[in-house]
């Protein structure tokens, strides 16, 4: 379904800065005769909504993120209906949001109900994709933490209207083809997670001293986590061998400080894949003087970083700083001086916070809890074996995990492409929509990986 899509008969262009040559069929309107701006207020028993990138308008109380919430003049908020749009503060970073819950939500958004009912489903596409986000750029006012979308700006942009039988087909093909690239997705993060269970447990083994120490384990300690270790070596608490430190709030309204810019990492950032470069991903910065306004560390390089709040907790992350930088107050830094800096790393990634996380509705650790870790101490030589030997036997099955995860990379790259290239024209999908089953029926074709790497579209070899 990916291979071979053919282009339209004709192509017209238009005066769109960002659309290009639309579809000699397409119709074009500007964004305010296509949608009203919806501004109720006076509905406080309505439930609290979030704006997701990920999930669309939800419910504040699905929401797993630690986000503040309103607790007075709810009467202010605005009202949201199932299926209206909101536009975020950061909109132009992920798209225009669907709302999939009636509530209501911060007074400082906008909110957007079609004037078609059939012009929605087609809209929820087009507002998330590469292309309709970049142009977002044009309607962005405000500097650095402080930009949001100008609806003013927005409601004269134009947007591309297929007939209503034609949006219907790109519906159809867009919720087939992410389901196809969602399962090969799920797929390979499966076997990620099954790999790098096989590598903990290949790591315990080593840096416990089994595996590799010839000493005596008789009259050795026990460190509930990892075990028996080594009589010759020592056993102590994670604040005895390193300096932790909690993050500091980001600056809302940036006053733009003159001096050296330091990386600013929020917890969100430890979502981002291992075998990338975790220091350029960071978009957010700080100078030293907002630093300490802030009252914010600035955390050495080769500082250790975990989440200390919120689900990425769970996820056991870990990052080694590359130069002097801040954390949100989501995570905390160890700084170790009593070991050496490969294996205190590799330590860390066993520590699993799930063991000591308080009781609660958000998922958080105390530093005191943290501190109080017992980590094994072997000797500063062996340390370093114990290292060498561990990157030696995983380094098959780490280039697997890095091969899955490019794979992952090159299927989020493809779906971006490809759901740009369909909404606004680029391609002609009525063909192998008719072909489709309804979108609410289980495709039986699937496969496991639901898709072949080598299918996609548009491939430079062909």
């Amino acid at each position: 379904m990916f291979r071979d899509l053919p282009r339209h008969a004709a192509y017209k262009s238009n005066s769109s800065p960002w659309l290009g040559d639309l579809p000699a069929h397409w119709s074009l309107a500007r964004v305010k005769t296509l949608l009203t701006e919806r501004s109720q207020k006076g509905y406080p028993d309505e439930p609290l909504l979030a704006a997701t990138q990920s999930h669309g308008v939800i419910r504040k109380s699905d929401y797993e993120t630690r986000t503040v919430t309103a607790t007075k003049d709810l009467h202010l908020l605005k009202l949201v209906k199932v299926g209206d749009f909101v536009i975020s503060l950061r909109s132009f970073q992920g798209g225009i949001e669907r709302c999939y819950h009636r509530g209501i939500i911060s007074p400082a958004y906008t909110v957007l109900t079609a004037h078609d009912d059939s012009y929605r489903d087609y809209l929820t596409y087009l507002f998330k994709s590469s292309r309709f986000i970049d142009s977002l750029t044009l309607a962005v006012t405000g500097i650095r933490e402080g930009q949001n979308i100008d609806y003013s700006r927005l409601a004269v942009d134009l947007l591309p209207v297929p007939p209503v039988e034609e949006q219907a087909a790109i519906v159809k093909y867009l919720a087939h083809a992410n389901a196809r690239i969602d399962n090969a997705i799920a797929a390979k993060r499966r076997l990620i997670a099954l790999l790098e269970e096989q590598s903990l447990a290949v790591a315990r083994e080593i840096l416990s001293g089994r595996s590799t120490s010839h000493c005596g384990f008789d009259d050795g300690h026990r460190v509930p986590w990892i075990g028996k270790v080594p009589s010759k070596w020592g056993v102590a608490p994670l604040k005895r061998v390193a300096r932790l430190r909690s993050g500091a709030g980001f600056p809302v309204n940036r006053q733009g400080h003159p001096g050296e810019e330091l990386p600013f990492f929020r917890v969100s950032d430890m979502n981002l894949p291992q075998n990338l470069e975790w220091l350029a991903t960071c978009e957010s910065t700080v100078s030293r003087a907002e630093a300490a306004d802030l009252g914010a560390v600035v955390f050495d390089r080769e500082t250790i970083v975990f989440p200390k709040v919120g689900g990425a907790l769970l996820t056991n992350k870990r990052r080694l700083l590359e130069r002097p930088s801040c954390i949100d107050n989501n995570m905390m830094g160890a700084t170790f001086f009593g070991l050496e800096r490969d294996y205190a790393f590799e330590i860390m990634q066993l520590i699993d916070m799930a063991d000591i996380v308080k009781p609660g509705p958000v998922p958080a650790v105390g530093q005191g809890d943290i501190g109080a870790i017992q980590v094994p101490i072997p000797p500063s030589s062996e340390q370093l074996h114990l290292v060498s030997v561990l990157k030696a036997e995983g380094a098959e099955v780490n280039d697997t995990i890095r091969a899955a995860s490019a794979e992952i990379t090159l299927l989020q790259e493809f779906r971006t492409r490809l759901v740009a290239d369909v909404v606004t024209g680029q391609v002609d999908v009525r063909a192998v929509a008719e072909t489709l089953p309804d979108p609410s029926m289980p495709d039986v074709s699937l496969d496991e990986d639901g898709i072949d790497l080598d299918d996609l579209y548009g491939h430079e070899d062909d």
